[in-house]
């Protein structure tokens, strides 16, 4: 009498006709028809004849699995975790580990490299260094033309890469700055102060950094940028 062959059938019998690799193409091939699939009991019994067709073959005793036997288990495991209830051969945890194991695998695969750029030979990286150490003034833009011109072909970014790490090139901090310059700085305010009469009255202070001295100091009721600009000539005559 004609059976219907559902989709663990098929999975299960292209474990069985073939042990090599191509059985693994087959139950990718099969796993399709998987979706269709809406009894867990089928699974459980798929798991239960998969596993008579491991025993029938196995050797002196000892079971022996292929790596078409466990991804035929995990893959059951991953649809339908109640299989564990049927599996007698293997004890569930090392389906389990199976399980895990692969999932590391796929994503380790999944996250491998691609290739990219290349990367750059030793003597050209510490070409870029030491060209970088000797000129402090150059930036990336100027090795990188520099290189082109003797005939090194290398990105700008990977100039910028491997370029000695350094500071600003002037070698001035802010603090260093300030006290090179300081008999040249001026600090000025212009404020507000109420007169008795409730009148505004706008002052312009000017003070120097270098001695933290009064430079100059007026008033005005109407101040305008022509009377601070005349404030600031008389000031640094």
């Amino acid at each position: 009498m004609y059976r219907e062959r559902r989709p663990f059938d098929l999975i299960t019998e292209s474990l069985y006709l073939s042990n090599d690799g191509r059985a693994a193409m087959l139950l990718i091939d099969a796993a399709g028809l998987a979706v269709q699939v809406e009894n867990r009991l089928e699974a459980e019994n798929a798991v239960l004849r998969h596993q008579l067709i491991i025993l029938r073959r196995k050797v002196r005793g000892r079971v022996q699995f292929t790596n078409s036997d466990r991804l035929f288990f995990i893959q059951l495991y991953r649809w339908f975790p109640s299989v564990l209830k049927a599996v007698t051969i293997i004890r569930p945890e090392t389906l389990v580990r199976w399980h895990r194991a692969g999932f590391r695998r796929y994503w380790r695969w999944k996250s491998r490299s691609l290739g990219g750029r290349p990367q750059i030979a030793a003597d050209l990286r510490a070409l870029i260094r030491r060209v970088s150490v000797e000129n402090l003034l150059w930036g990336a833009p100027r090795i990188y033309g520099e290189l082109l011109k003797h005939g090194f072909t290398v990105a700008q970014s990977t100039v910028a890469k491997y370029m000695a790490a350094r500071g600003d090139p002037s070698g001035q901090s802010w603090g260093t700055f300030l006290r090179n310059h300081a008999p040249r700085i001026a600090a000025m305010d212009l404020f507000v102060v109420p007169s008795l009469g409730f009148n505004l009255l706008y002052v312009l202070v000017i003070i120097r950094l270098a001695r933290r001295e009064l430079a100059w100091i007026n008033v005005t009721l109407h101040p305008t940028a022509e009377w601070i600009a005349q404030q600031i000539t008389e000031a640094f005559p």
